[in-house]
């Protein structure tokens, strides 16, 4: 069977073709870079592998260039979409309606709209992967899988708000979480990989950023809550802000509700501290001496820390700490500065190994630290195949 995987982020869509059950990458690629001047596409089989530049300037246009990669001369995989049986596609935001994957249908994406003013950012995207890909790979069933599911173990104690008490029994306004299938994935391995390992945080930092306190295998508490806008600093969302300051701007700056919402969520966060939403400029530029980029990567990484100490009182403790995504994979700079001085939580990093760059799983912490310090690079798209595919065989 083979099950064409859709990731599609706020600023990316990462896909792999997969046979299943053999867990077979066929191929697998990532276009990043949605929405601004030049945009980079990766594509890559057993045998080749290509790499593009060129501007994609919405997820339309990135979808229907990766199904042309799948079926382009010698570096294509598939002679026909009809070859394709199931597109498992990653939903972010699932609400109270969704906490298993789904059949897709026109209930479901009437749900999914519905949600969009909760994730605008990611539901809007991973919908319209929805409506390609079913124009696209038109024999295909569609399936959704939702960030949200893996969350819905998180205990009322830290998934209510202190509101009254209408708006969880009757609006369903709760702490929902949000990639849950990177955390899913993550945690699960380094419950294979490590001998002790109750107590995970686990730490997705990519574009969007969250931290998930994960006990005995669920998840319990998590940095992101009703929408993927709080938490963490992220590329352009602004993260925990004082909700005060959202009608300061409003009743006395003089903003609109619309400019704010758009204001915290695309012209925020690393975008607003520095000028630049990707994270690799913003290090380059601070190489450089730029002490506002500097800055920014400090408060990056202090939010990071508060969190990590927060989620270990929690837990009464913390077996080993997981950094994954593009961000926790590939920055040793950002991995440095959150585990610099984190020696009561019994965290030492060993700084040669955290400079390796590898795209296994492996150990980043000295031999002497009590505490496990790892880097996973997440699969998102196996986890999505694996929910699908045993869905299938219900």
């Amino acid at each position: 069977m083979k099950i064409v995987i859709i990731n599609s982020g706020s600023s990316s869509i990462k896909f792999q073709l997969i046979e299943m059950p053999a867990r077979e990458v066929i191929c697998s690629g990532m276009i990043d870079r949605i929405g601004l001047d030049t945009s980079n596409i990766t594509y890559k089989t057993n045998t080749d592998s290509i790499a593009q530049s060129m501007p994609i300037t919405n997820h339309k246009i990135g979808l229907e260039k990766i199904a042309a990669l799948l079926m382009e001369g010698n570096s294509g995989v598939i002679k026909s979409t009809q070859e394709i049986d199931v597109v498992g596609h990653r939903v972010v935001h699932g609400g109270a309606s969704f906490s298993n994957p789904v059949h897709v249908d026109q209930m479901v994406e009437e749900k999914i709209t519905e949600l969009f003013q909760l994730a605008p950012l990611h539901n809007p995207a991973n919908l319209e992967g929805i409506h390609v890909a079913s124009g696209i790979f038109t024999s295909a069933q569609q399936m959704a899988v939702f960030d949200t599911a893996f969350h819905q173990t998180i205990p009322v104690i830290a998934h209510k708000y202190a509101i009254p008490n209408k708006f969880l029994s009757e609006n369903n306004i709760r702490v929902y979480g949000f990639h849950g299938t990177s955390h899913k994935y993550v945690s699960e391995r380094a419950r294979e990989y490590l001998d002790k390992s109750d107590k995970i945080i686990t730490i997705h930092l990519g574009n969007g950023c969250s931290m998930t306190a994960i006990k005995d295998g669920i998840s319990i508490d998590h940095s992101l809550g009703f929408a993927p806008s709080n938490g963490l600093i992220m590329g352009t969302r602004s993260g925990d802000i004082d909700h005060s300051i959202v009608f300061y701007m409003v009743n006395t700056l003089g903003y609109s509700l619309e400019e704010v919402n758009n204001l915290l969520l695309k012209e925020s966060g690393m975008l607003g501290l520095t000028g630049f939403s990707d994270l690799r400029e913003i290090e380059l530029q601070a190489e450089e001496g730029n002490a506002v980029c500097q800055l920014a990567l400090d408060m990056n990484a202090y939010r990071i820390k508060k969190l990590i100490g927060s989620y270990t009182a929690v837990m009464n403790g913390v077996d080993a700490i997981i950094f994954t995504a593009g961000i926790g994979e590939n920055s040793s700079y950002i991995r440095k500065l959150v585990c610099t001085d984190m020696n009561y939580f019994g965290m030492e990093l060993d700084d040669v190994k955290n400079e390796i760059r590898s795209k296994e799983m492996r150990e980043i912490s000295t031999v002497n630290s009590r505490t496990k310090i790892m880097v996973i690079p997440t699969n998102e798209e196996m986890e999505i195949a694996n929910q699908v595919y045993d869905l299938l065989l219900k």
